[in-house]
């Protein structure tokens, strides 16, 4: 028996898919290439294989993913990371703000603003520069139009420049699609553990 998880967590479960994933063994040409996949490249994730039943989504969701979270230059990969944990908390996609919260603390080398909002939510005690990078987030997650002209003041106030505001938009619009597909596709769960 598995049991759904709804509690934020660092602690990245399981996702189980609604839909039976594509088997890397079985698949067609055109979803390998959508996966690139490659004989030393096996580890694929269960969501993707999932997502691999519409070729043609898939071909033009991953660039785009590795595009906007990935790129290099402009806003920092952890900052990034924290616009995705924003928009995953307004959300609710557990999964997502699981995989987020530990990226974040893995490139910071530290959990205490993941801990900070786990344990105090949206209004917890953050630095300047996180306080309005999460705060724009959580807005534009919200409703977009409440991202108003004092967030922007407050990014700017923080120091981040025209590219690094339009990385934040980016991590945080494509989580709003992202956290939806990942919520009706499946849910995020623990497994029973197993006897060894």
């Amino acid at each position: 028996m598995t049991k759904v998880i709804t509690k934020f967590t660092r602690n990245v479960p399981h996702w189980q898919p609604r839909v039976k994933p594509v088997d890397l063994k079985e698949a067609s040409a055109e979803q390998l290439d959508a996966l690139k996949v490659t004989p030393s490249n096996t580890k694929v994730s269960e969501y993707v294989l999932t997502l691999a039943h519409d070729v043609e989504s898939l071909k033009v969701r991953s660039p785009l993913f590795n595009g906007i979270m990935y790129d290099k230059g402009g806003m920092s990969r952890a900052e990034r990371e924290l616009g995705a944990l924003g928009a995953s908390m307004v959300n609710h996609c557990i999964y997502c703000a699981a995989v987020h919260a530990a990226r974040h603390s893995q490139l910071e080398k530290s959990n205490e603003v993941t801990d900070k909002l786990f344990r105090d939510g949206p209004r917890a005690d953050l630095g300047p520069r996180d306080r309005a990078i999460f705060d724009f987030a959580v807005a534009l997650s919200e409703t977009p139009s409440q991202a108003g002209p004092e967030h922007m003041a407050a990014l700017n106030d923080a120091g981040l420049d025209e590219a690094e505001v339009l990385d934040l938009i980016l991590s945080a619009s494509l989580f709003g699609w992202a956290n939806r597909l990942m919520h009706v596709l499946g849910d995020p769960v623990r497994l029973p553990e197993t006897a060894s």
